[in-house]
């Protein structure tokens, strides 16, 4: 018998009639005036603009997709190196966990100028921000897979003459790959917001610069469509990283399958 894939939505309802009602409630504040529309903009402003700077939206879109793509990816093919690197020598994972906490104590705002200090303000800096938010999630991670692996099965690989790379291929990485989807979610998560708030310090265009631009001219019914697009967004990529791990992760979508 043919199994149906399970729907990642199914259980959405609840988010959305939270979410339903969360608008609801802004649309009350701003209707009876609670709110200065000033500060908060009513969901139809919101709306509207969104509407009207939909072109405009979606030029800066792909300056920040672009940098949010490559920064996330370069980290997640650079936390896989290094998650190997660690996990094969004990004394390079005692000397470089120390650094993987400093790049997670750095105060993103305090870096970013720096960066563009370095590397000018063109993608290079934006893509950078990016890879030091999202590094940190992704390696540990890893390497938290990587060290949950099961040693008796390990053993037993050996003594059947499995070499490490197939020891890697058949045990540790699959075993490690539910770890390294939760780190990869997060990762996926903050990519957007990194590249936004890297934006803020300039360049030629991205959500970012639209945002700095729009408030400057107090359009916060602009500001807010931004910030609507950039959680719309964010919101989609993780949604994709759902999807590729339930295709990644057979035995997982198999036990959902049968419950």
């Amino acid at each position: 018998m043919k199994r149906k894939p399970v729907s990642i939505t199914r259980d959405s309802a609840a988010p959305a009639a939270a979410l339903a009602a969360l608008v609801l409630l802004w649309q009350l504040l701003c209707a009876m005036k609670i709110v200065p529309p000033y500060m908060l903009p009513s969901p139809e402003k919101v709306c509207a603009a969104f509407i009207k700077d939909f072109p405009l939206l979606m030029l800066h879109l792909r300056f920040t997709l672009f940098e949010a793509g490559l920064g996330l990816s370069m980290a997640i093919a650079t936390a896989f190196a290094l998650a190997l690197l660690m996990d094969t020598n004990t004394c390079v994972k005692k000397a470089l966990n120390p650094l993987l906490l400093l790049t997670q104590t750095l105060p993103v705002v305090a870096v970013a100028p720096l960066l563009v200090l370095w590397l000018g303000y063109g993608s290079a800096p934006k893509v950078a921000l990016v890879f030091i938010t999202c590094f940190f999630p992704a390696t540990v991670s890893l390497v938290s897979g990587f060290t949950q692996a099961d040693d008796d099965a390990a053993r037993l690989l050996r003594s059947m003459g499995a070499s490490r790379v197939q020891i890697y291929r058949f045990l540790k990485i699959p075993q490690a790959l539910p770890s390294f989807f939760a780190g990869f979610r997060i990762s996926a998560s903050y990519a957007i917001a990194g590249a936004v708030i890297a934006e803020w310090l300039g360049g030629d265009g991205g959500l970012g610069v639209y945002m700095i631009r729009v408030r400057k001219s107090y359009s916060f019914d602009k500001m807010f469509a931004s910030i609507l697009l950039t959680v719309l967004v964010s919101f989609a990529l993780l949604k994709i990283t759902a999807i590729l791990e339930w295709y990644a992760l057979p035995w997982k979508r198999n036990s959902a399958d049968s419950e």
